[in-house]
């Protein structure tokens, strides 16, 4: 599956950091001040320790109905503004956005949970094209990410797509051993932090089967990693996607991994064009909320690691890759329930 993400970097990201570095904003017990978050509180820490941001696009977006008094759609896009997202950290100012997002949610006593997205020849030139110009630049990326994290805690869920690309042929060969020598290098140096979890993605229930990633997976730092990420902006069923994880799990030594919960609510888009499912699917639905609270000892947690709204890419009438999109959200929040 080509482009199976459909991210794109967060364009908001960087502004997103900034207000936080200069506001400060969450507080422990769950006030988010004033501005376009002020009712946008955090989880119990017991079942669910990730920071919520009380800036982020959906919180703003309550803020903006409930000005224009249209207070049922705010209420439904209160089911995404509360939940804790990724933050997708951006291209220009890794260190800052670290810091920032790293820091507030420290101060709320939460943990970050942040998205690595600019390995070189990203999505294949599709949607999501871009990432880091070389390796060199990577790596420098890489370092600013971790400088600003210091020893904070944060959950990273590194690179979407980066190893399943390598088994499926859309990365060209040429980039392979580049490629396992950045991932690998990122795990080690993020994985070093005293308090940051490293989780590297290892694709979806419907891309293929465990046996043709795990060895790539190997390559690319699992055995130093904290675990393995599935489903990430996609849209199989949790059970789906434990099933998949285990087998995986089972020939990489046992490592736990996160699920990317955020729109899965209804399962995955099965009319259509096969290529496409992926991309602003009709009727899908909010899938369970972020928790640690799995009852399943290899299921680490529950994620949103897709931004619940935000469009995967000019397809079925969205926006730019990672473009915050209204409709698209409130149709994930009404099927929700």
């Amino acid at each position: 599956m080509y482009g199976s993400r459909g991210v794109g970097a967060r364009a908001s990201a960087a502004v997103a950091g900034a207000v936080l570095l200069l506001a400060g904003c969450s507080s422990s017990d769950g006030d988010g001040g004033d501005g376009a978050g002020a009712a946008v509180t955090q989880q119990p820490r017991g079942t669910d320790p990730f920071w919520v941001n009380p800036e982020g696009t959906a919180a703003e977006q309550v803020a903006a109905y409930e000005r224009d008094g249209k207070k049922d759609e705010a209420e439904q896009i209160r089911k995404i503004a509360q939940q804790p997202t990724g933050e997708w950290i951006g291209p220009e100012d890794p260190e800052q956005e670290a810091r920032g997002f790293t820091e507030a949610a420290e101060k709320a006593d939460r943990d970050a949970v942040l998205v690595l997205y600019n390995i070189p020849h990203r999505d294949c030139g599709q949607y999501s094209g871009g990432g880091a110009a070389d390796g060199d630049a990577y790596r420098a990326w890489i370092d600013g990410v971790a400088e600003g994290i210091g020893d904070r805690r944060a959950t990273v869920v590194l690179e979407p797509d980066a190893v399943l690309h390598l088994v499926d042929g859309c990365t060209p060969d040429e980039f392979h051993e580049e490629r396992y020598d950045l991932l690998k290098g990122a795990v080690q140096r993020l994985g070093a932090l005293e308090n940051t979890k490293v989780y590297l993605d290892a694709g979806n229930a419907g891309w293929g089967r465990p046996d043709q990633i795990f060895e790539p997976l190997t390559r690319a730092g699992i055995e130093q990693a904290d675990g393995f990420a599935v489903n990430v902006s996609n849209f199989y069923t949790t059970e789906d996607s434990i099933r998949y994880g285990k087998e995986l799990s089972a020939k990489v030594g046992n490592k736990p991994f996160v699920i990317d919960t955020s729109r899965n609510g209804n399962g995955p888009y099965t009319e259509g064009d096969e290529s496409e499912r992926w991309c602003n699917p009709p009727g899908r639905a909010l899938g369970e909320t972020p928790t640690t609270k799995t009852d399943d000892r290899l299921v680490d947690a529950y994620l949103w690691i897709k931004r619940p709204g935000e469009s995967d890419g000019e397809c079925k009438g969205g926006p730019k890759a990672g473009q915050w999109w209204p409709e698209y959200a409130l149709s994930l929040a009404r099927a929700s329930g």
